[in-house]
């Protein structure tokens, strides 16, 4: 449905459509059975899948048994339970049950013929729906739903019913064989693989004989291990049958964590700021010889490719006609060298607002490694920053699963910033720097879900860090020129205060399930590895965050006080710190941010 149109020309659709069926049923023909599983919820949300995690199985109000479905609509989630059934082609069908609440839809899609629903626009006791379809030619299997609407409150569904000829029964299918660790295990996760299981619709992972993850494909990446430990992993296979027995377990070690951060050297708490190297930006330039001993990291602002597809990395110093007070080439090398000789770490930041950069090719993949490398080496830099933005990452249809990601541009970006690891060993430094918008909305949306049209670059850099949680130094996601964001409270969050920094952090440093599903769960980063990030002054960008607020929010996480309406899942005095744009622009407010920094008793 077209969400943008009111509400009641949407119903008078549905009533159009004759979407809403008589309160009575045809009597079941002697060939009839029934085809739902569980619809009694007697076994909890067995069978039944519920988006967003919407749904839960309550023991009050029931229509009949012990248990009902109890689902609540969140934000754009229409808390829609569904489950897939096998029947028969050229076959009636009666779909009916009992719901309770406001709007209750209740409905069949993939008939193969006309998909159907019925609702009840107010039921403040439970209510009977029902209503028929025929199968299509070919149609070997419907799913069956119920879902709420948007905004309004949580609603009941019981001793949900499908009537009609059954299908070819389905069988639990076999065994996987063949499983085994593909490449080389990181600290915290192991790579699998596992051939294909006829009939499977479905494969759990298990580790230690609990399980970890369930997939679709025949791969997974299980992370949120402990280093230098060896666990037994297993597979089963699944279907609407049921599932299968485990494979025999296979040993799999993770790597030794060296016991400190990749890329180390910071400070217990560190301020990280970009610096215009590149460009003036209306807030004058700054020479790296003029950048404060306040900043423990300097991301050069940026590094750009020649075209979008080339993966061919070029920097350049600001053209003197644009800064006229740049330095040579020679004495920002020198600058760099005596920054490091102080203890700072300057780094390579690629991207940027104007920067599109993707890697759909690995001839992409390779020209940006080796131009990548060239601008290190050039300029003696200690390691790069992620910084992509706009529609650099994007997750094609059908890539779901962010611990095992297919599509090309992210693929390809994991594998590029690997061998750059590789090659410039322990010491380098890797940070990234991506926008709510491809983070924490991941809670929500993950690509283009799972019926399509949601914005594909949603929670698209979440494949991006969980492969690299092992090399990353720090995440500082920006919280500044970014719509309103749904915290772990299902509550959304806007920027420019305390509460969103402590919503929007609580989120890493806690883990969430990704668009709601909890069997594929972002694992929480170490409190070492996530830093802030917020706009320098008001001219920075929308969101700017003052002092005092700055200040509250630091409280709350790392001391849980102050904490406003939120409640935070953890206590971190560990964080990190804080990441700016820019130091330009900090400079051009007094140094109001640094200072702010400096000042603030982290101890």
């Amino acid at each position: 449905m077209d969400r943008t149109r009111p509400l009641t020309l949407l119903l008078a659709g549905v009533l159009a459509a004759g979407g809403i069926a008589a309160l009575t049923s045809p009597v079941a023909r002697a060939a009839d059975t029934e085809l739902a599983r569980n619809g009694g919820f007697e076994s909890g949300l067995d069978g039944w899948n519920c988006t967003a995690g919407s749904g839960a199985v309550v023991a009050s109000p029931v229509h009949g048994g012990t248990k009902a479905l109890q689902a609540t609509p969140a934000g754009s989630d229409n808390a829609r339970c569904a489950q897939t059934v096998t029947v028969k082609p050229n076959s009636t069908y009666t779909l009916s049950g009992w719901v309770r609440g406001s709007y209750v839809y209740l409905g069949a899609s993939g008939t193969g013929s006309t998909d159907v629903s019925t609702w009840t626009q107010s039921a403040p006791d439970w209510q009977r729906l029902a209503t028929t379809f025929t199968t299509g030619a070919s149609t070997t299997s419907v799913t069956v739903y119920t879902h709420g609407w948007y905004g309004t409150g949580a609603y009941h569904a019981d001793d949900l019913s499908l009537l009609g000829p059954g299908g070819d029964p389905v069988q639990i299918p076999g065994t996987p064989t063949g499983l085994t660790v593909t490449g080389a295990p990181t600290a915290s996760t192991v790579p699998l693989s596992w051939n294909p299981v006829s009939g499977a619709t479905a494969y759990h992972v298990y580790v230690d004989g609990a399980r970890k993850a369930t997939t679709a494909g025949t791969g997974a990446t299980i992370g949120g291990l402990t280093p230098a430990t060896s666990y037994d992993v297993q597979v089963s296979a699944a279907n609407s049958a049921g599932e299968s027995p485990k494979s025999p377990p296979v040993r799999a070690t993770t790597a030794d964590g060296g016991g400190g951060t990749p890329g180390g050297g910071l400070p217990a708490h560190a301020l990280v700021g970009y610096l215009h190297a590149s460009f003036a930006n209306g807030s004058g330039y700054t020479r790296m010889v003029d950048v404060p001993d306040s900043w423990d990291v300097i991301n050069l602002a940026f590094g750009e490719p020649t075209s979008v597809t080339s993966g061919d990395i070029r920097f350049r110093l600001c053209p003197a006609a644009e800064c006229p007070n740049v330095e040579s080439p020679e004495e920002f090398k020198a600058a760099i060298k005596a920054k490091q000789a102080a203890g700072k770490k300057v780094l390579i930041s690629i991207g940027g607002q104007n920067g599109q950069v993707q890697l759909s090719t690995t001839a992409a993949r390779d020209a940006f490694v080796t131009s990548v490398s060239e601008i290190i080496d050039e300029y003696g830099l200690d390691g790069l920053d992620i910084d992509f933005e706009g529609h650099s990452l994007s997750l094609q249809t059908g890539d779901t699963d962010f611990r095992n990601p297919t599509s090309p541009v992210i693929v390809h970006l994991i594998q590029a910033v690997r061998t750059l690891k590789a090659r410039y060993g322990e010491d380098f430094v890797l940070t990234m720097a991506p926008e709510t918008f491809f983070v924490q909305l991941g809670y929500q949306y993950y690509g283009s879900g799972p019926w399509g049209g949601q914005d594909p670059r949603a929670g698209a850099y979440l494949p991006v860090i969980h492969a690299l949680r092992d090399d990353l130094t720090l995440l500082h996601v920006q919280d500044y020129n970014s719509g309103p964001v749904m915290g772990l409270d299902n509550q959304y969050h806007s920027m420019g205060g305390a509460d969103f920094h402590i919503a929007m952090t609580d989120m890493l440093l806690t883990g969430f399930p990704v668009a709601g599903n909890t069997e594929r769960f972002f694992p929480a980063l170490r409190p070492d590895q996530v830093a802030i990030g917020l706009p320098a002054s008001p001219q920075a960008g929308n969101g700017h965050t003052a002092p005092a607020e700055v200040a509250k929010a630091l409280d709350c996480l790392t001391r849980n006080t102050g904490c406003g309406s939120y409640r935070t899942h953890g206590t971190w005095p560990g964080l990190r710190g804080l990441m700016t744009w820019s130091i330009n622009w900090d400079r051009y407010n007094d140094w109001q941010f640094s200072r702010n920094f400096d000042a603030y008793p982290w101890n």
